[in-house]
Parts: C-alpha cells; structure tokens; sequence
C-alpha cells in the first residue's frame, strides 16, 4: 500500500484531497495520455499487430496474481464483447452488458448470449458514444424496468448526439419492449471541437453517462462537460453536472435548485468534467463519483447536494493548451476532491467493497482504469483516504467498469475490441 506523501509535499487542502505521483510517463509520442486515450477509443482501442488489425491480447487465463493485501485468482466470464461499457445483476446472478457499438447482451450462468437483445433506440455509436451504462430498477423483480444510457442522434442532423436515459421493459426474453426517453440532456454536440477555451477535444465525446439508483429509489445521472468546459459552470445547462431525477424521469422537489432561477431543476451538482464512474457507499449512502481531468487532474468526489466540483474554472490538471488554471479549490462554495491523480490514471467505474470473500479490503475503493490496472483505495474510521495501490497490471488491459457481485466477489469490463469479463477470487 503506498502512503500517503506529506502535506508540505502536496499542498493538501483541509478537504483531505491528495495526489499520489504514481510515476508512470504522462507524455508520449507528442500526445498526452487523455489524448492516446481518445486516440485509441475512437479506433478501437485493442492493440494492433503491423499492418493488421486488433488482436486478442488478453489470453484464456487463469491468472493468479497478487495484491499487497491478497492473493487474488482471475478468471475469465465470458469474452465475445466489443469495448463493453457498463454491466449490471439480475435477480438470478445473470448479468446484463452493454455494448459501447449499440448492444444490449445478456450473460446466463456465466454464458454469452450470442443473440444481442433486440428493441433498443437509434443510437450514434462514433467517437465516444454508444451504448453506455445500464441499471435496474429498484423493484424490477416486479416490475422488469431497465434503465440504460446512450448518444441519441439528432432528428434532423444524424451527425449530432446527445445523452438520453431509456427506460425499457425487459423480462428476458429476445427484446426489450414498451421502450422511452425518459430524460434528455439539452447538449447536442457531433463532429468537431466546441468552441471553448484551453484547447479541448471533440463535441462527439465525454457524455459521463453513468447511472446509479439511491437508496430512496432516485436517479443520479452523470453528464460530462462534452469537451465544452464553461458550459461545467453554466447551470442553464446540463452539460458537466450531475442531475438527479425520479424513476420516470421527472425532478425530484427537493432538488437543490428547484425554483432557482436560472437553473435547471434536474441539477444536483455543478462542475463536473466527465464523470465516467458512480456508486452508492453500501454503508453510509452517500454518492461517490470518478471523473476525468485534463492532463491530469483525475478526481474521485464524495458527492453533496447543490456543491460546485470546480471544472472548468479549477482543475489540478493541466489544460490542453498549457492555459493556467487554479490548482486548488480557493472560490467559494466549491468543493476539493477527496482522491486526484497527477500524471493521470484515467478512471472507470467504481464500486466499494463491503463484501465477506475479501476481508482485508472490506471499506476499500475499487476502480478500473483504461492505464491497465485496479487502484484499490483506503480510508480511516473518518472517511479521510490513507493510502492506494494499484494491482492486474500483469493483464496489460483497459478496465472500463467495476462492480460487487451478489456472491462477495469483484467483476471487471475489459474496454477493449476483443472485451471480456473478469471474476476475481481470493487466490491461496
């Protein structure tokens, strides 16, 4: 577990935010590492032999490696996945797998469905959008509601998307049914660079796009900035925040800007750049989010109601186009992340864990990230973090999604051409 640098050494806020300098090269080939990211999302992101195209690097597997705490045996679920994004537990310890290119797949003891589910909405799958992440609803045992996020096409220029959550029927049969657009982000963007500051990328890209339920059956939904930073600050907007919504859709009463004017109501934070990871905290039930930073700055927030997280305005990033920016959280009503990295670690989605097959990381949070490792994080009686450490490296994969599964043990996405999901055991 490595410790935590001295305060003197970081500059740390009184909000207990810390980076850990993880010594990997932030820099390469002219490109930064969010850059190559992109690069390599865009095209595919599966390693290429000379003049071919993508190949399976992952192999058959067993592995069995370590951690600092735990010997860890990995296994392969299933593979047949294209850069799958976002999974989720049915009642009877099947799993339902989004598909980035557009697909809904169904995983039944621990078999793919070669048949991808069939019914779902019109969906731009360039760039970085897709299909992304999917969640049931709270009573779906009874009610067999699934709820799904994608880059909905323009109804005049197809060369637009926006982020939609769907709301569908699903019983587990062939198709889903009774489908709709249950909230749509008033951001279209498509090809080409919003006109912004600080030299940011493509419109077509950073849609967040995670969904998670609370414990009282509400909605958060994260929506990035779409590379337009300013509009993270604009709360005319919904393009860098994180909305909050009932299960149809509708807003919430005590959202905190309801009757605010000037905002919208499905705010519940501001100042988000991309938001790629969401999780409710088993034992307190708080909110907890990853994002991505610029050049650096990744971050892991404990999200709070009504509260700015900063972006665009600061970051401890750097911008694009080497722009100053504020390295602290200094303006008033923001609020400092508990966890940031610099060089970047690019994070997936996070998930703590709370489970009886692990016990030395009971407490701990987990998150996958495309720089092809695990970052396990941990943290006193009072929340502050303590120390982290970084584990499947050996795997030289990108990790996209992270969850609990209902048996106590860990499953990670693969984002890669040749996808897969991986169940983590304690090894011997």
């Amino acid at each position: 577990m490595r410790p935590l640098l001295a305060k003197s050494a970081l500059a740390l806020s009184s909000s207990v935010a810390f980076a850990l300098f993880l010594g990997f090269t932030a820099y390469s080939g002219g490109l930064t590492l969010r850059a190559q990211d992109a690069k390599g999302d865009a095209k595919g992101g599966a390693a290429k032999a000379k003049g071919k195209g993508p190949v399976d690097t992952l192999g058959e597997g067993p592995w069995d490696l370590k951690s600092e705490v735990q010997n860890i045996h990995v296994s392969v679920v299933t593979k047949g996945l294209d850069h799958p994004w976002g999974m989720v537990f049915l009642p009877n310890g099947d799993m339902l797998v989004t598909e980035r290119p557009g697909r809904l797949r169904v995983v039944r003891k621990g078999v793919l469905d070669p048949t991808p589910i069939a019914g779902l909405p019109d969906i731009r799958a360039l760039s970085l959008g897709g299909l992304m992440d999917v969640a049931l609803h709270p009573n779906y045992a009874r009610n067999n509601l699934i709820y799904f996020t994608y880059s909905k096409p323009g109804y005049e220029d197809k060369g637009k998307a926006m982020l939609a959550v769907g709301r569908a029927k699903w019983d587990g049969g062939p198709a889903i049914s009774e489908f709709k657009d249950i909230y749509l982000a008033d951001a279209w963007g498509g090809q080409g660079s919003a006109k912004g500051c600080c030299g940011q990328g493509p419109s077509d890209a950073s849609y967040g796009s995670r969904i998670v339920f609370d414990r009282a059956g509400l909605l958060y939904v994260t929506s990035g900035d779409r590379n337009f930073g300013e509009k993270a600050q604009d709360p005319s907007t919904d393009i860098g925040k994180i909305l909050r919504l009932k299960e149809d859709g509708t807003v919430p009463t005590d959202n905190p800007f309801v009757g605010k004017a000037g905002y919208k109501p499905s705010i519940y934070t501001l100042g988000n750049r991309n938001p790629l990871g969401l999780t409710v905290h088993p034992v307190t039930g708080e909110i907890w989010e990853s994002e991505f930073g610029p050049r650096g700055g990744d971050e892991v927030n404990r999200i709070q109601a009504g509260k700015n997280y900063g972006w665009l305005k600061v970051t401890r990033g750097e911008h694009y186009n080497a722009e100053p920016s504020l390295k602290t959280n200094t303006a008033e009503g923001m609020v400092d992340a508990v966890l940031f990295w610099v060089p970047s670690i690019n994070p997936g989605n996070i998930a703590f864990y709370n489970g009886d097959k692990f016990p030395d990381w009971r407490g701990s949070l987990l998150m996958g990230t495309m720089t092809k490792s695990v970052m396990r994080a941990t943290f006193d009686a009072q929340g502050n973090p303590t120390g982290q450490e970084r584990f499947l490296t050996e795997l030289n994969q990108r990790f996209r999604d992270t969850r609990v599964g209902p048996d106590g043990l860990v499953y990670i996405l693969t984002d890669e051409t040749f996808g897969a999901i991986l169940k983590l055991e304690p090894g011997k």
